[in-house]
């Protein structure tokens, strides 16, 4: 029989329900033998299942079918409306469409509207790349206006930056835990990514120096502060051993700091940066250390709202920053003149800061009650983080503890979405912290604390397949 048929019968069965979420599936030899077929087939019914994102495998472990499938369900990243939602970050304060509102009065005047909706290119306005420039510079660090690109959001500013520095084939240094969509978007491109090993302040600059001694990278991705999923910033003298090691390589970085707001105080856009302070030479951008091969990626999205799409590249290389400019031409992901023009006043008259201001106290109340209501769990992070790695306590699988908080009406994020090596399942959920009001969170961390201190369900663990495996 066709593997993909079979691929077909076991999905039609978890989407079904048949197989529910954390269920672990027979093992291959099992699976195989009950089938009739050569282990080989097995094992291609099985890749398909993980390729499809229905199955995840667990080395040593086996197999299990993932949370966020099953009758109703979409993709694990979509949990229900009816659910509370611990996947995904959507940071909004009080009173934050009011000020956005404020700024807008005059930008609705028929003659500023005709200007701000007619098409725009990768490289914006000049108005747009002074006003960012601004914005991001932090101490001795003063991007030029010329650095600047733009992009519909910041996906689309790390896709282009992937395309333009790494070929299909090549290697991609990435945190051996990173970003999910990088690994959906490496896939795609082509790209295979390079698990680089962590310790608490971030990547172990010799190991990046062993894997590309090993077989060349081509490039790096990192997130130096506001680390996701672990919300960890880099101590400054990590990041000076690693800007040592990258201008070693001669490779060329990507800069995630879309959380990075998080981190440290955002400048008054038109207040001239004061020079040389310690804290901001702490918490200052990679970029500010390595700007000749720095591609830094931003966006506005979570400093303000949801649906404002607005990306922006800082690259003070002439030859990459026209590499990631090809790339974004090539992909038509220029930025509506529209957000663009919105998002300059919105930096130029304080909205951004105050929104941020608020994000950050918004953000340390939110740990403060992690803290409290998980007390005696392992958990890391950082205070002024919207996202918490929980370490599971045993017996738990990540796995089957999505499974039973998602049977409670809770949606959170397994730790196997943001391993770069797939052949490593972390007993570890993600929690996102920013979406739920305060007292919705507080009901939802007490309910996940109660399933964590009780029994796993082991009635996900059946293997009786006899029914349809026959």
């Amino acid at each position: 029989m066709n593997y993909q048929r079979l691929a077909d019968e076991v999905a039609a069965r978890i989407i079904d329900g048949t197989l529910r979420p954390g269920e672990q599936l027979p093992t291959q030899r099992i699976f195989a033998r009950r089938r009739g077929i050569a282990p080989s087939t097995a094992i291609r019914v099985y890749q398909e299942l993980v390729r499809r994102g229905l199955v995840v495998g667990e080395v040593g472990r086996g197999s299990f079918v993932r949370a966020g499938t099953g009758p109703g369900t979409h993709a694990l990243a979509e949990p229900a409306d009816a659910r509370i939602d611990l996947e995904l970050n959507y940071p909004v304060i009080p009173g934050q469409a009011e000020l956005l509102a404020r700024s807008l009065g005059s930008l609705l005047r028929p003659e500023a509207l005709a200007d701000a909706l007619r098409p725009i290119g990768a490289v914006g306005t000049d108005v747009a790349r002074t006003r960012f420039a601004q914005f991001v510079a932090r101490g001795e660090w003063q991007p030029r206006p010329d650095d600047l690109l733009f992009s519909g959001n910041g996906r689309q500013a790390i896709t282009a930056a992937l395309s333009a520095l790494v070929p299909a084939g090549g290697r991609l240094g990435v945190e051996a835990l990173t970003y999910p969509v990088v690994k959906g978007l490496a896939q795609r491109l082509g790209i295979t990514l390079v698990p680089l090993p962590m310790d608490d302040a971030g990547i172990i600059p010799s190991a990046l120096a062993d894997a590309h001694r090993s077989t060349p990278l081509r490039a790096v991705y990192l997130q130096p502060r506001a680390h996701n999923p672990l919300g960890i910033s880099w101590p400054a003298n990590r990041r000076a051993e690693l800007a040592d090691v990258l201008r070693a390589c001669d490779l060329p970085v990507i800069e995630d700091a879309v959380w990075s707001f998080l981190a440290e105080p955002e400048p008054e856009p038109d207040r001239e940066s004061e020079r040389g302070s310690e804290s901001e030479s702490a918490l200052g951008p990679l970029a500010a250390q390595l700007p000749e091969r720095t591609v830094l990626i931003d966006s506005l999205s979570k400093r303000l709202a949801p649906g404002l799409s607005v990306g922006f590249v800082v690259v003070a290389s002439d030859e990459l920053r026209s590499s990631v400019a090809n790339a974004l031409r090539s992909m038509a992901a220029a930025p509506g003149a529209f957000a663009l023009e919105s998002a300059v006043r919105w930096l130029g008259d304080g909205t951004v800061t105050e929104i941020v201001e608020g994000k950050r106290a918004d953000a340390a109340e939110r740990q403060r009650l992690v803290r409290e209501l998980l007390a005696g769990q392992t958990l890391r992070s950082d205070q002024s983080s919207y996202y918490v790695w929980w370490e599971l306590p045993e017996p738990w699988r990540a796995e089957t503890f999505v499974a039973s908080a998602h049977a409670k009406g809770i949606a959170v994020t397994s730790g196997e979405a943001f391993a770069a090596d797939p052949r490593s399942t972390p007993r570890a959920v993600r929690i996102a912290l920013a979406s739920p009001p305060l007292d919705v969170l507080g009901r939802a961390l007490t309910t996940l604390r109660e399933i964590a201190a009780g029994n796993v369900d082991r009635g996900a663990d059946r293997t009786d397949w006899a029914d349809w495996t026959d």
